[in-house]
């Protein structure tokens, strides 16, 4: 049965909301490097106030969405789901952190970037999702985009294979971080999914934080202000639509937001830090649009009236 225009319309703007989520969720999740190297204290600690900061906002808005959303499924539905994508986003966080320590930035950045391959492999194993070979084109197109957008700072040397190796861990953390979101999310609202992941994802960072480092608060404002915008921009906005837009989109596609993230770090980099882009970035950055416009899924799920 042909749609009207008026459907036609309808659709597309459903169609668009979680789409504009992921890529607004990867421009704040991208600006969280610039956050951390203002921050004033060390890695660990950063991560753990990135996340203990924006409960207040998290409950808020799980508060507010229990409000307006249909009932959600108990506690001890979704109690595995949201506890392992907790505890899977502080270890992406914890070897994240120790890869940028033991390798260059880009090679951990890259090593990073391979999450999307587990989100695909996994998405038939635990999901029952479908990955088919627009997607997998797709994202052949990204990794291919995500090598140029690094450039030439990428290298191989022994003593970086630790480092690099932290690197591959953090993109299994992070690949098994979406999966289980997008589990929790078929029976929870984003906002709650995000708040109790992040309850778990905080503790277990607040203990790292506690005996890996010494200075636990900035000296100064500025490192303040760096704190709360990681906790606002990174955690409650990038996260969290990143959340929204996986209650609604296919695991293996939302994963790409990686490389969209890389896209907005690189170009956050250069308007706040003075960090230079070339060719190879640009050309890179094409591509990963390119894929992302390629892997895009034709019938996203419909968005309901409140996400």
């Amino acid at each position: 049965m042909a749609l009207s225009s008026e459907d036609r319309q309808a659709k597309a703007a459903a169609d668009l909301v979680p789409l504009s989520a992921l890529v607004l969720g990867a421009v704040a999740m991208g600006a969280s490097p610039v956050f951390v190297r203002l921050a004033e204290v060390g890695p660990m600690t950063s991560a753990f106030w990135r996340v203990a900061l924006a409960l207040p906002f998290l409950w808020l808005w799980s508060w507010l969405e229990a409000r307006r959303l249909p009932p959600q499924a108990p506690l001890k539905e979704i109690f595995w789901p949201v506890a392992l994508a907790g505890l899977f986003f502080a270890g992406d966080l914890t070897f994240w952190h120790l890869a940028i320590l033991h390798t260059s930035v880009a090679n951990a950045t890259f090593m990073a970037t391979l999450a999307p391959v587990w989100v695909a492999l996994g998405s038939g194993l635990f999901l029952g999702e479908a990955v088919g070979r627009q997607l997998v084109f797709g994202l052949l197109l990204c990794l291919v985009g995500g090598g140029f957008l690094l450039g030439d700072s990428l290298s191989a040397q022994p003593e970086h294979l630790l480092g690099d190796f932290y690197g591959l861990v953090t993109s299994l953390f992070f690949g098994a971080y979406f999966l289980a979101v997008r589990k929790a999310r078929r029976g929870a609202g984003g906002g709650r999914t995000l708040f109790l992941s992040s309850i778990v994802t905080a503790l277990f960072l607040g203990l790292q934080a506690l005996a890996m480092e010494t200075q636990l608060w900035p000296a100064g404002l500025g490192g303040v202000a760096a704190l709360f915008a990681l906790a606002i921009v990174s955690h409650s906005g990038g996260q969290g639509l990143l959340a929204l837009a996986l209650g609604h989109l296919p695991a293996a596609f939302s994963s790409l937001v990686i490389f969209l993230e890389g896209v907005a770090a690189a170009a956050l980099g250069w308007l706040v830090l003075s960090e230079s882009i070339g060719l190879l970035q640009a050309i890179g950055a094409a591509a990963i649009f390119a894929g992302i416009a390629i892997a895009r899924p034709r019938n996203p799920r419909p968005v309901p009236a409140a996400l």
